[in-house]
C-alpha cells in the first residue's frame, strides 16, 4: 500500500474547521497516510486549532469576496492571486497525492491550484443549499460529499455522495446521564441555548430574561453559551434580573465550551442557530431543536438548513425578527409541558443522525 501525503483545507468559520479537523484526524488513524498539511489562514480560528494537531499548518491569506465592484474587489483579486501562487508553490514542495475541502473562501485558491496542478480534491459541503466555492468547483473534483440529499440538486456533477457531516466519535458513545454526571447536573430535562462560538445577540437578550423563571418555576437545567464576545454583557444583565444565579443548580452560565459533545449530549432541547454542522451534532445528540436561524448567513443557507430539517418533524422554527422573551418562552414550554410531543420530535431528529458520516468520508479520499 503506497503511503499518501493529503492536503486539508477550510476554515472561517466552524462549519467548514470542524468537519475538515475531523476527517483530517480519520485520515491519521489510516495506515496508508504519510502526512498531512492543513492550509488555511493564519489570521482565522483554523489556525488556533491546528497548532496543536499533529499535522502541520501552512498558511495563506485569503479573504470573502466583496460583493460591490470597486476598489476592494480589485484588491481581494490580487491577494487571492497570491495565494493561489502560494497554493501552487505547497503543491511542488509537498506533492500531495490528494486535496480535501470544505469550501469556503480559505479552500477556493489550494483547490484552485489543485486543478492547474492536475493534483484531484473531493469537497464535502455541509449545507442544504451549497456555497460558492462548491457550487463552482464540483465539476472539477473527483467527487464530493454533501450533508443533505437536496444539496445534489445544486451541484453540476455525477460524482456526488450524500455522508452527512463528520462528527466526532464520542457523540455515539457518550450516554445523557454521563454527560449530565460530567457537567454536575441531575438526570432530568436540559436545556441548551447556544448561537454558536460567537454568540447570538437576540438569542441572548431574550434568554437572560426568563432564565429565572425556567429555572426555578419550570424546574428546567439550562446550559447557556453565550458567546466569548457577550458574555459580559448577559451575565450584567443577568445579576439585575437574578442576582442568585450563581447558586443555582438547575444553572450553567458559560461564554464557550471546549467539550460541546458533553454539551449537548446533556441536552434534550436547544435554542439554537441553524449552521449545518450544529444540525449534525444536535440530530446526533437527539435533542429537539428551536431554530433561530442568523438572518445573514451568506445565501440565506442558515434559514434553508433548519426549514429542511423541520419540513421531516424534526425541529421547531423561528424567525430571529420574532424572538422575545414571551415567544421563546412558548416554544420552550411547548416542548417541556408535552413530553410526547417532545419524544417524537427526539426520535425524529436521531433518525436523520448519521454516524458514519466521517468513516465514508474518508473512505471517499481513499478510494480518488
Amino acid at each position: 500500500m503506497n503511503n499518501k501525503t493529503f492536503f486539508i483545507t477550510g476554515g472561517g468559520t466552524g462549519g467548514h474547521i470542524y468537519p475538515a479537523i475531523t476527517v483530517a484526524e480519520e485520515l491519521l488513524k489510516n495506515e496508508s497516510t504519510e502526512k498531512i498539511y492543513y492550509i488555511g489562514n493564519p489570521n482565522n480560528l483554523e489556525f488556533s486549532i491546528v497548532k496543536d494537531k499533529n499535522y502541520t499548518f501552512l498558511p495563506v491569506i485569503s479573504s470573502g469576496m466583496p460583493r460591490k465592484i470597486g476598489f476592494p474587489l480589485i484588491k481581494w483579486a490580487i491577494q487571492m492571486f497570491h495565494a493561489f501562487i502560494k497554493c501552487c508553490s505547497y503543491i511542488r514542495k509537498y506533492k500531495p497525492d490528494i486535496i480535501f475541502g470544505t469550501g469556503g473562501y480559505v479552500s477556493a485558491p489550494v483547490l484552485m491550484a489543485g486543478i492547474v496542478m492536475k493534483v484531484p480534491f473531493v469537497m464535502h459541503d455541509c449545507d442544504a443549499n451549497p456555497g460558492l466555492v462548491t457550487r463552482e468547483l464540483a465539476p472539477y473534483a473527483k467527487s464530493v460529499s454533501v450533508a443533505f440529499e437536496e444539496a445534489k440538486t445544486k451541484l453540476h456533477t455525477a460524482h456526488c455522495i450524500v455522508n452527512g457531516n463528520p462528527i466526532r466519535h464520542e457523540f455515539a458513545i457518550l450516554t445523557k446521564e454521563q454527560a449530565r454526571k460530567n457537567l454536575g447536573l441531575e438526570n432530568k430535562l436540559t436545556l441548551c441555548i447556544m448561537g454558536g462560538s460567537q454568540g447570538a445577540k437576540t438569542i441572548n437578550d431574550a434568554s437572560v430574561q426568563i432564565l429565572k423563571k425556567l429555572t426555578q418555576e419550570s424546574n428546567l437545567q439550562v446550559i447557556f453559551q453565550t458567546g466569548k464576545k457577550n458574555y459580559d454583557e448577559v451575565v450584567n444583565e443577568l445579576k439585575n434580573i437574578y442576582p442568585e444565579y450563581e447558586k443555582c443548580s438547575n444553572l450553567i452560565v458559560r461564554p464557550y465550551f471546549d467539550d460541546m459533545v458533553t454539551v449537548l449530549k446533556a441536552s434534550d432541547i436547544a435554542i439554537t442557530r441553524a449552521g449545518s454542522l450544529s444540525i449534525s451534532e444536535l440530530c446526533a445528540s437527539a435533542i429537539a431543536p428551536i431554530f433561530v436561524p442568523y438572518p445573514y448567513a451568506a445565501a440565506d443557507h442558515q434559514r434553508k438548513n433548519a426549514k429542511n430539517i423541520v419540513a421531516q418533524d424534526a425541529g421547531l422554527y423561528i424567525e430571529d425578527s420574532d424572538v422575545t422573551p414571551e415567544t421563546l418562552l412558548e416554544l420552550i414550554k411547548s416542548l417541556a409541558d408535552n413530553p410526547e410531543k417532545l419524544d417524537n420530535i427526539q426520535k425524529s431528529s436521531l433518525s436523520l443522525a448519521k454516524f458514519d458520516g466521517t468513516q465514508n468520508i474518508v473512505k471517499q479520499i481513499l478510494e480518488n
